[in-house]
């Protein structure tokens, strides 16, 4: 089978790219910026025709939440437009298409896990261009494939975890907000979802089950008791401290709860989701050992 990753740099695309060596039958096809437009759709349309993939993994994305306030073009042809194009694009080549989308298309104001029937209400240019790529996504091809996903690391590029060690370093105590609550997710748990989904028995020819999907990893979570798992984890001397988001005002509003309810990709595709500070454990050894 032959896949396309779009946002190949980033960190689920890195995670792709480490995991595509257990698949040596498949061939994959990388690209980012430099090699792929995904804002073109004609360089879309020209790309997919040359290469016929089965599969395409939509991975690129506008994720600087607060710049993304200001730079509302550029967000919302990243975000919500390419999305379209790019299903367009599979819907034509008869290939199959799994968009990563987030939990941000919530308002954070629910009591109980968001499950994929829950209406949305994105408080942010980041949250409303993302929701806007889904139905871009779906109206230009209703048998495409979204997972939603929350509060996403890896041991590749910038993150929360990178820059927790990186703080924790340096300083002797850290401020970190506890009234936000998600889940923390660790890419190389979705990336590989991913691809066992593309691999499915019943789906050999790259098709995905259809329609919007939630994946995070297991477990709830405050910005708090993420940063104090990572640094106890790592034997950090660094203490951390709770506070209220408003102790750190930002340009872009966030949820306060955004916990994903997983039910459906488990029941559906059978899919076995690890406990999230598990795999923060996996993670943080990869990090560690390269060093």
């Amino acid at each position: 089978m032959k896949l396309l990753i779009t946002g190949a740099y980033g960190q689920l695309g890195n995670e792709l790219k480490v995991l595509s060596a257990n698949y040596p039958n498949w061939q994959f096809l990388f690209t980012d910026y430099d090699s792929l437009d995904v804002t073109d759709k004609s360089a879309i349309t020209r790309f997919v025709a040359k290469n016929n993939p089965q599969l395409i993994i939509n991975c690129a994305a506008y994720t600087a939440v607060d710049n993304a306030e200001s730079d509302v073009e550029n967000a919302r042809k990243l975000n919500a437009l390419a999305p379209g194009y790019l299903a367009k694009a599979a819907k034509n080549a008869g290939a199959g298409l799994v968009h990563v989308s987030t939990d941000y298309v919530f308002d954070g104001q629910a009591y109980r896990p968001y499950n994929e029937k829950d209406p949305t209400h994105p408080i942010s240019i980041y949250g409303i261009t993302k929701r806007e790529g889904e139905e871009h996504c779906l109206a230009e091809n209703p048998q495409a494939t979204i997972i939603r996903t929350s509060w996403l690391y890896s041991s590749f590029g910038k993150n929360f975890v990178s820059t927790i060690l990186k703080l924790g370093k340096e300083r002797q105590e850290l401020r970190v907000v506890f009234d936000q609550t998600g889940t923390p997710t660790y890419a190389a748990d979705l990336a590989e979802t991913i691809l066992s989904l593309a691999g499915h028995s019943e789906n050999p020819d790259g098709k995905t089950a259809a329609g919007i999907y939630h994946y995070a990893n297991e477990g709830v979570a405050s910005w708090f008791d993420f940063a104090k798992a990572i640094l106890e984890l790592t034997e950090s001397s660094c203490h951390v401290v709770p506070v209220l988001s408003e102790a750190f005002p930002t340009i872009a509003k966030r949820p306060f709860y955004s916990v994903l309810d997983k039910s459906k990709i488990k029941s559906d595709c059978q899919v076995s989701i690890p406990y999230w500070k598990d795999s923060l454990k996996i993670c943080l050894n990869k990090i560690l050992n390269k060093e």
